[in-house]
């Protein structure tokens, strides 16, 4: 028996140390792939053309995982692009003179509105200094047109089409699946949240009529931006623009032609000799064009003395949770201490908090903001709203000196509310399972999913609700000097667009994540010379590793199976996250 475990144990021991082996090698090599092409030198050519094509999502703060977006079901890398790295490597462009224009590729633009308006608008700014932007592409959908309309010229394929056609935001509504479930979702909101439609999926089958009124405004705010955009680079009537998408009438190449929404009609190759033709090629010369990911590694030589003042920017993208949280995620642990280490490092002369959040954990929302409060005490912070800075999201931004936002961010929804689900119906009647219970005092089994609130619960709850909405319209009020009666006013869980919240006093300034930085070095009297450095820091390399091949692998190769479908399974996986009061945005809403 001793040689048996004493052989079992060594075959045990060898599969483990191969596997570690195995593990460290392909994590060696992995690592050496990545720095050698960070190493490698890309060679700008005269007459270059920058060539923009981006496909992955666009988030606000670029990666260094080497295996973000890598798909280990396809083996394909679909890393996604930062914001930031857009705007410096625009910036970059703009000033180079090897670069002569640019060649927007693109049929989608993976971003939200408000970043697509932030980048289009850095676009603007290259155009302005002379060098040209041409787009072309075998069909735009609208934000790509949009992105597009910036240019100097827009070529369509023979077959192709524009997709025009207005704002359309759906929502999912759950209500059904529950009721078939016998799930009874209890929800307390108090008497004031009137909007806070985050909530309606689990209660209705449809939208409110405060909640269809709300989207309404919302959708012609944002539609009534697109359309001055148009109306400016195309010099079509906004009267016409919403004739044209009433009627569909952008279906052929021909006809966007001929409403002047494109320049020309081309195939592949005739574009690619009118861009020879632009940088001065003849027809049998090679097309100097260059990627725009191998171009953001291009290093500029840094002028003068490098400056010792810097300005941190602080990220924080995605629902707002408890912890740590993860990189899609505002863990109130891994944000304060950000928020903190930026206070408390002497170099920092200014802040900029960069929030793109529906939301989330009212407590781990006022974790945040404390910090927020702290770095105020001592130096400027600005906060920078991305395409969403609502509920929780302006909860975190409210005590921030000024703050920034796109005219199509989504920001406000000032309101909490709490979910408490009952699994009873489920248990009893669907599985057949039953539960029995004792407990020492009245109220001992406050809160359990697996029966119904009593009415004094539910009062309590609901008390608790109001106590935290009244606190939140506290500090808004405290925070943008404005009067508490106002602040309910617009409150009540409405959302509102950069553009409607800057008239009633939600917001400072229209700018983006530039803007934000310019004012800051402004308020800290930095002039032009200072530097930036990013918060929160990022994790080790074998950190990263074991993250993707642990919990992440998995929801990538479900979100690669579900295609396009996997957004309402993270909808669904999404409720798993509210413990306790939240301060969330409609979670369940689509724009298209």
């Amino acid at each position: 028996m001793k040689q048996f475990f004493k052989f079992m144990f060594a075959s045990f021991a060898g599969t483990i140390l191969t596997f570690i082996v195995i593990f460290l090698f392909f994590a060696g090599m992995v690592a050496s792939l990545v720095a050698m092409s960070g190493d490698k030198e890309v060679d700008v050519k005269e007459h270059s053309i920058l060539h923009i094509n981006w496909k992955a999502p666009i988030l606000d703060r670029s990666t260094d995982n080497p295996f973000e977006g890598f798909d280990f079901a396809t083996m394909e890398s679909k890393k996604p692009v930062g914001l930031n790295v857009i705007l410096k490597t625009l910036e970059k462009a703009k000033t180079d003179p090897k670069i002569e224009g640019i060649f927007l590729d693109m049929e989608s633009l993976p971003a939200g509105l408000a970043t697509s308006q932030e980048i289009r608008g850095k676009l603007k700014e290259f155009k302005e200094t002379g060098k040209f932007i041409v787009s072309y592409a075998n069909n735009y959908d609208q934000k790509a047109y949009y992105l597009a309309s910036v240019g100097n010229e827009i070529y369509l394929n023979p077959e192709g089409m524009v997709l025009f056609k207005g704002l359309n935001a759906q929502l999912m509504f759950l209500k059904g699946l529950l009721a078939k479930l016998d799930i009874d979702i209890q929800v307390v909101r108090g008497p004031n949240n009137t909007f806070k439609s985050a909530v309606e999926p689990l209660m209705y089958d449809k939208m409110s009529e405060s909640n269809r009124l709300q989207m309404k405004t919302l959708l012609d705010s944002m539609w009534g931006q697109i359309l001055m955009a148009l109306n400016e680079s195309r010099g079509v009537s906004i009267d016409d623009l919403n004739t044209i998408a009433d009627n569909l009438e952008l279906s052929t190449a021909e006809k966007a032609l001929e409403l002047k929404f494109i320049d020309g009609i081309f195939y592949r190759d005739q574009m690619i000799d009118l861009l020879k033709e632009k940088t001065g090629r003849s027809e049998d010369d090679k097309l100097n064009l260059l990627a725009f990911d191998s171009y953001s590694t291009v290093k500029v030589p840094e002028e003068g003395e490098l400056s010792r003042d810097r300005i941190a920017i602080v990220y924080a993208q995605g629902g707002i949770v408890q912890g740590k949280g993860s990189e899609s995620e505002i863990g109130s642990e891994t944000v304060a201490k950000a928020l903190s280490d930026a206070r408390k490092n002497e170099k920092v002369k200014a802040i900029v908090f960069r929030v793109n959040s529906g939301g989330g954990d009212a407590q781990a929302s006022e974790i945040i903001r404390r910090e927020v409060e702290l770095a105020v005490s001592e130096k400027p912070v600005i906060v920078s709203m991305g395409d969403m800075a609502a509920s929780g999201g302006y909860w975190i931004s409210a005590s921030a000196n000024h703050i920034f936002a796109e005219p199509t961010t989504l920001t406000g929804s000032i309101g909490v509310f709490g979910i408490i689900p009952n699994m009873k119906g489920l248990f009893n009647n669907k599985l057949g399972i039953t539960w029995d219970e004792i407990g020492t005092n009245k109220n001992s089994d406050f809160i359990d999913v697996m029966k119904p609130l009593s009415p004094y619960q539910h009062a309590k709850l609901d008390e608790s609700v109001i106590d935290i909405y009244e606190k939140f319209i506290a500090l808004v009020a405290k925070s943008r000097n404005l009067e508490e009666a106002y602040v309910d006013s617009i409150a009540r869980g409405r959302v509102w667009t950069g553009a409607d919240a800057k008239t009633i006093g939600l917001v400072d300034d229209f700018g983006g994540l530039e803007a934000a930085v310019k004012y800051a070095a402004q308020e800290a009297g930095l002039g032009e010379s200072y530097r930036l450095i990013e918060y929160p820091k990022r994790k080790e390399f074998i950190q990263q590793l074991m993250d993707e091949l642990t919990g992440q692998v998995s929801t990538r190769i479900v979100s690669h199976e579900l295609g396009e479908y996997a957004k309402y399974y993270q909808n669904l996986k999404s409720l798993e996250d509210m413990h306790g009061v939240q301060a969330r945005l409609p979670y369940f809403l689509e724009i298209r």
